[in-house]
């Protein structure tokens, strides 16, 4: 049901903005209005501003602070994340984050439980949650099409970032493969195989001189199951977006679950012992399906909880991550 529509900001120029979340929130009319954009410089916010038509903000502050003000949208540097949520929490605003929501556990731990005391929506923008090929996935495993679940697999990495002075390279601002490649497998992790996972075993490597993760894996398995899967992610990497789903009867693969565009068409491969069939799904707009489901969020108090419960699980397993690797 659409109330009334929302006044949202976005705060930062991030590539993930301009390509698809402005554009997903201008398409969404009943739902939001924009009310503008902020940057560090007055310049870029006008340059974008002007491309989407409404106003620019000078300053991440200067935005916040306007009253009419419902939510915002933060896809800064992982490091920013904790001030830009907390100030915008004690303006009383709704927050979408990009991921990963914080750099360290402690963190996401106390920014989840300020949401929750000020009654507001944080959650993190994992739009792959609202696709509908991650919707068949569901449904077929719940109709018994590759019966009991026996093993999870998932990968996420692409080839070399295009600037040494990307700021995914950058220790100081929360670069690193494990919160950004890295969040995607751990995230579908708990989807399938529940949020009472634990890391087992884990890898990380470096570059030695910038102090940054390029690459890395996880074995992840339930404590109070006996189901595990198996992670990896990275950056300079041939291209991977994969889910496979083993079970006793057969499997499920798709290769492109995490980033499907708006136009794409996914294609999942089912193999049993009748053979390997190919299920040609419909295109579909995973960021304005998790627009609206935000929206929801703030029209409806019910599911908040689970939001803050899932970013706090997330944060957790990025830790353990972590310290599995440093055991090494």
């Amino acid at each position: 049901m659409i109330h009334r529509k929302l006044n949202i900001g976005v705060l930062g120029c991030a590539n993930i903005a301009i390509r698809s979340l402005i554009p997903a929130i201008l398409n969404l009319k009943e739902y939001f209005n924009l009310v503008g954009i902020a940057s560090r410089s007055m310049d870029t916010a006008e340059k974008f501003a002007e491309l989407f038509q409404t106003k620019a903000f000078e300053g991440y502050q200067s935005l916040i602070d306007d009253t009419c003000l419902d939510a915002v949208y933060i896809p800064l540097p992982n490091s920013l994340h904790s001030e830009w949520i907390e100030k915008s929490l004690a303006r009383n605003l709704h927050i979408l984050v990009e991921k990963s929501l914080a750099c360290d556990f402690g963190t996401a731990v106390r920014l989840n439980a300020l949401a929750e005391e000020k009654e507001l929506v944080l959650t993190e923008n994992f739009q792959f949650r609202f696709h509908n090929q991650l919707a068949k996935i569901q449904e077929l495993i719940a109709s018994n099409k590759i019966g009991q679940m026996r093993c999870f697999k998932s990968s996420f990495g692409f080839p070399g970032l295009p600037a040494e002075n990307d700021i995914r390279y950058q220790k100081a601002l929360g670069g690193g493969a494990l919160l950004d490649t890295g969040a995607y497998p751990l995230k579908i992790a708990q989807i399938f195989l529940g949020l009472d996972i634990e890391v087992a075993a884990a890898s990380l490597n470096f570059i030695p001189d910038k102090e940054v993760d390029i690459w890395g894996g996880a074995y992840v398995k339930q404590k109070n199951g006996d189901l595990f899967g198996e992670l990896a992610f990275g950056f300079n990497h041939f291209y991977q977006c994969n889910v496979e789903i083993w079970g006793s009867k057969g499997k499920l693969y798709t290769n492109r679950i995490f980033t499907s565009p708006p136009d794409y068409e996914p294609v999942l491969e089912l193999e049993t012992a009748n053979g390997k069939e190919i299920l040609k799904l419909p295109s579909d707009n995973h960021f304005e399906n998790m627009l609206k489901y935000f929206y929801e969020l703030i029209q409806n108090k019910d599911n908040r909880k689970i939001e803050y419960i899932q970013n706090i699980n997330q944060a957790r397993l990025i830790n353990e991550l972590k310290t599995k690797a440093n055991e090494r």
